[in-house]
């Protein structure tokens, strides 16, 4: 019999948020509860969303009362939401927690303070950066500290992989692809719309 985990999926990137990340986490979500597993999801609030929402198939979502300083993101204190976040993973009794996106200070605070109270960490990147600009160079090392003691990493592609490898400085065996992909079956053509 399979493992059952219970996963706490964590990124300032969100629903009612819409976005390449936000898609992916939500559809993550929903193919972990059809396989049995447990999964909650931890953002910030969005306007007067605060608190728990739960989504379908019972999605629990907690829209923590954070208020974002640039671009949809968290200030990244490293304190703030350290007792917030320690609770639902008590509360919620999480074996996982996944991060999401490099930008997302929120994710970054919960790989850390996961990782320093004991719980699995896993990190999926989605873009691609650069290593010259100033912008780059801050996020770039930012993920380097962030990643030192994550569990695993996870990029969308091969270019994606290598990218990550280099700008956090990862050793190359913990860090696995998982192509993005189409569901051809939400996504089939028209024919009658072909000119």
């Amino acid at each position: 019999s399979m493992v059952k985990h219970r996963i706490c999926m964590i990124s300032d990137f969100f629903h009612p948020n819409v976005g390449g990340v936000e898609n992916h986490i939500y559809q993550l979500s929903q193919c972990l509860i059809a396989r049995g597993h447990k999964v909650v999801v931890v953002t910030h609030a969005y306007g007067n969303r605060t608190g728990i929402r739960y989504l379908s198939s019972y999605l629990k979502v907690y829209y923590l009362p954070v208020q974002t300083f640039y671009n949809q993101v968290t200030l990244p204190t490293m304190i703030t939401e350290l007792p917030l976040l320690r609770e639902i993973l008590i509360r919620e009794q999480i074996t996982i927690l996944h991060g999401h996106g490099a930008f997302s200070a929120l994710c970054h605070q919960g790989i850390v303070q996961a990782g320093m109270i004991g719980y699995r960490t896993l990190f999926t990147d989605h873009s691609l950066f650069g290593f010259a600009d100033a912008s780059s160079i801050i996020t770039n090392k930012f993920l380097e500290v962030v990643l030192t003691n994550v569990d695993h990493v996870i990029c969308v592609s091969y270019t994606s992989k290598e990218n990550t490898v280099l700008r956090a400085g990862l050793q190359p065996r913990i860090v696995s692809v998982i192509p993005n992909a189409v569901d051809a079956l939400c996504f089939t053509p028209n024919p009658s719309a072909a000119r």
